[in-house]
């Protein structure tokens, strides 16, 4: 077997919330709950396990979506009023980017972790 992530840990004021939040940006279904954390499943099998934490130390956290996902997922970013950077130093905002050949965008979630959706992979 191939060594492969199968979740990781993302600290939130409210577990919940910030799973929820994440799953309809990103138009995934809702939630479940396991053990102490409210669990946001994606299609590669990695899974976001969110847990209530008072310290949260924001993070960065990318997906690599289709062209039709992108346009979703930026519509609903839109619908919300969220503000978005086409770089994560929000440099550039209500901008995409399109590195190396793909399209990009970054913008928070309620913890101020730094999401970002693109359509390439960086260096591909």
């Amino acid at each position: 077997m191939a060594v492969q992530l199968n979740h990781t840990i993302v600290g939130a004021r409210d577990k919940r919330a910030s799973a929820a939040f994440l799953a309809d940006v990103l138009g995934l279904p809702e939630p479940t709950t396991y053990g102490p954390f409210a669990v946001v499943e994606l299609a590669n099998g990695v899974s976001l396990d969110f847990l209530d934490d008072e310290q949260v130390h924001p993070r960065h956290y990318a997906f690599l979506v289709s062209e039709e996902e992108f346009d979703a997922i930026l519509g609903r970013i839109r619908a919300r009023g969220l503000p978005f950077w086409a770089d994560p130093f929000q440099r550039e905002p209500g901008r995409i980017n399109t590195h190396d050949g793909g399209r990009g965008v970054y913008w928070h979630d309620p913890d101020g972790h730094v999401l970002e959706i693109i359509t390439r992979p960086y260096g591909g």
